[in-house]
Formats: C-alpha cells, structure tokens, sequence
C-alpha cells in the first residue's frame, strides 16, 4: 500500500525538514530571496505555513509571513513554494496555493502579496500592483510584485514598505 497524500498547516517539528527541502530546490542562493529578507529574524512558520506529505515525508511546502504594508497590518507575504524534484507532476505548487489562500481568507488576512511571475500567479488570481505602490526591502524588480485580494478593494487600502509583523505563535 502506497502512503496517502496529505496537506496540513507546518509544524515546529516540520523547520529542518522544509530548510532541507528548500536547500535542495532553491540552493545557496536562497537566502538572497525576497521573502527571506522580509522573514529575517522573524521565526521561521506563520499560522499559514503548509505542507505536503507523502505519508510522513515532507515532500513539498508553502511559506508565508504575516507582514504590515506601510505600517498597516493584515497583510500575508506568500512564498517560497518548493516542491521535491522527484514529485513535480503532482500539482502540489497549485495545491499548496489554493490551500494557503483559503487559510489566509480564513484567518481575516485582507491581502496576500508576493514576487513571482504574473503568466504563473495570475491563474490563481494574483495581479499586478501598481509601480511604487507596495516595497520590498532590498533589490525586487517592481514589476513582479503580484496581490490577490481577499477582501474587496483591499490593495487600495494598502501602500509602503513590506516588514514581517512578530510571530503569531511561539517564535521557532
């Protein structure tokens, strides 16, 4: 018998698994990332982190950040997603997102924001936000700076620099 699939919020217990799985699909290189820069010293899993296990193997995750956006609060930065090699035609990226965007819904977050490709995220609904409007700390090219409301209008509702709100549970 094969063992099932399953996804379900990240656990302290899941960090070294998901660093290890990050090394291996994003190398050293990293750390240079976007999200890494905004997470930095922040704890490593917000309520919205998930994971993808095939039986008790993590073979996937999703990251995300509870961030304030100029100050204003109820903002998710989404990403990194990795994937296993051995396991990317399982459409476990998609999943993931999908399952990340309702926990954020869930949770009262207003907007999830990330760096990405438009022709990738805007399947899922993500668009472009305007130049200047949203900033990340570091070098991001503007024009890969992607929001999906979860709230009506809630992009106008936000506008300044990226910074990760503390941990809403015990820091790891």
């Amino acid at each position: 018998m094969s063992p099932s699939l399953t996804i379900r919020p990240a656990l302290p217990d899941d960090i070294a698994e998901i660093s290890k799985l990050h090394a291996r699909v994003f190398g050293p290189g990293r750390f240079a990332r976007s999200a890494y820069r905004v997470r930095e010293g922040k704890g490593h899993l917000s309520r919205f982190c998930l994971v993808a296990c095939l039986g008790k193997t993590v073979i996937a995750s999703i990251r995300t950040t509870e961030i304030a956006i100029g100050g204003k609060t109820g903002a998710v930065l989404l990403g990194p997603i990795a994937v296993d090699n051995e396991h990317r035609s399982l459409g476990l990226g998609s999943k993931l997102i999908a399952a990340a965007l309702e926990a954020a819904r869930n949770g009262g977050a207003r907007l999830i924001v990330l760096v990405g490709d438009h022709p990738y995220y805007g399947r899922f609904g993500f668009k472009p936000v305007p130049m200047g409007q949203i900033v990340f700390p570091g070098p991001v090219n503007p024009q890969r700076i992607l929001a999906y409301e979860l709230a009506a209008d809630a992009l106008t509702e936000y506008r300044g620099l990226v910074v990760a709100e503390p941990p809403a549970r015990k820091p790891t």
